[in-house]
């Protein structure tokens, strides 16, 4: 059975169409995440959080799906690049804000004493 190449294209448009909202879906999730971490550390709203990944995006001029990669990375490992923490000190009135957010996870599991 031979499909007519109208349908050929419209199945590669759809299978298109699924990896984009597959893309979408998990993007979405990040930056959720990420808001998550900047309600915690700056006392602020949802609406808030996400006015602040937006503005710290356009600061930086770093896509906000990788700003919210990087804050997530941040509350992981204690690491995260210096305009982007930067960024999120100004936003927050914060100033002087280092290693991960207030409780992360410890990575090398050694103390700080």
């Amino acid at each position: 059975m031979t499909v007519p190449p109208s349908d050929v294209d419209q199945i590669f448009r759809l299978q298109e169409e699924v990896r984009q909202l597959k893309e979408a879906v998990v993007s979405h999730a990040v930056v959720d995440q990420a808001i998550g971490v900047v309600i915690a550390l700056g006392g602020v709203t949802p609406d808030e959080g996400w006015i602040v990944l937006k503005e710290i995006s356009q600061h930086t001029n770093i896509k906000l799906r990788n700003v919210a990669e990087a804050i997530l990375i941040w509350g992981r490992a204690g690491v995260i690049p210096t305009e982007i923490l930067a960024a999120l000190e100004d936003r927050l009135g914060r100033p002087g804000l280092s290693g991960p957010p207030p409780g992360s996870p410890r990575v090398s599991g050694r103390s700080s004493r």
